[in-house]
């Protein structure tokens, strides 16, 4: 078979078998064996696809019929700049969270700060932090904190993979609950779990059987960790510093009403590109 009958064949079986996008997964996987991006693929649709990789395509389709995310399946996925190793040890990154980063920067950008420190929580794939430290213009101090070892690890691969480990500090920690300098950070930025427990349990099962329940579970409102990072805020961030937030499109007045509780000013929520609420910033003091 060539290309083009190939990814045909492989789309409409993923179809018959439930997974989403079936064409665009399908054009995913022949490009990561292709070594190429999507757009390029037309050059390929008449080549012979080789035994071996048919072979892995059909291995790629088990997994995916078992419920794998495609992120997970291709072992890699393009996250703003950056193209991040992904797999079972941290949560997919979506895109979202790319939102996040842009909102980080601006902040950043606009603050005019000479040497900014900037800590991530949570850091996962250290999609967020390493992004931030790629595309800030000037000098700053970024840190990337996850309490799972697993995914710190994954972090620390991709921050080497990138060329960042000089530029990144990736610490193994729950929270921020090591830090006890006061008014040491410009910037804390988070995209912490917020799914209510109760909710975990009816999530699509590329979600809930493969990604990392610690990273989905927010406790039982979903705002645990919302609470916990506040309150180090109050010692952490410097007068005038930001906390900003991933957000459930649910959880904007919730936000807002912890963040006045907790003293925070110009607190806001801002909407993802879908209309949703997704973001959430407020500056100490």
């Amino acid at each position: 078979m060539d290309w083009a009958e190939t990814i045909a064949k492989t789309a409409a079986h993923l179809d018959a078998k439930g997974v989403p996008d079936a064409h665009v997964v399908a054009e995913l996987l022949a490009s990561r064996l292709l070594a190429t991006g999507r757009g390029f693929l037309h050059s390929h649709l008449s080549e012979t696809v080789s035994e071996p990789r048919l072979e892995a395509i059909r291995r790629a389709i088990r997994r995916l019929v078992a419920g794998e995310p495609i992120q997970y399946v291709l072992g890699e996925w393009d996250f703003r700049s950056l193209k991040l190793k992904c797999d079972r040890r941290a949560l997919v990154p979506r895109p979202e969270t790319e939102e996040l980063v842009t909102r980080a920067l601006t902040w950043l950008k606009e603050a005019r700060l000479e040497r900014p420190v900037v800590v991530d929580v949570g850091t996962g794939t250290g999609a967020i932090i390493l992004s931030i430290a790629s595309e800030y213009a000037g000098d700053g101090i970024f840190i990337g904190t996850d309490v799972s070892e697993d995914a710190l690890s994954l972090a620390k691969e991709n921050a080497e993979s990138l060329s960042l480990s000089g530029r990144v500090k990736l610490v193994a920690m729950d929270g921020l609950d090591e830090f006890d300098e006061p008014e040491m950070f410009d910037m804390i930025v988070s995209n912490p779990p917020y799914i209510e427990s109760a909710v975990c349990e009816t999530l699509d099962t590329r979600v809930k059987d493969w990604e990392p329940r610690l990273a989905l579970d927010g406790g039982a409102d979903g705002l645990d960790f919302y609470r916990r990072y506040l309150a180090d805020a109050l010692n952490l961030l410097k007068t005038g510093g930001m906390a900003l937030f991933e957000i459930g499109d649910t959880q904007g007045e919730a936000i807002l009403s912890l963040m006045r509780d907790f003293g925070f000013s110009q607190a806001k929520v801002e909407k993802d590109f879908s209309g949703k609420d997704r973001y959430a910033h407020a500056v100490l003091g």
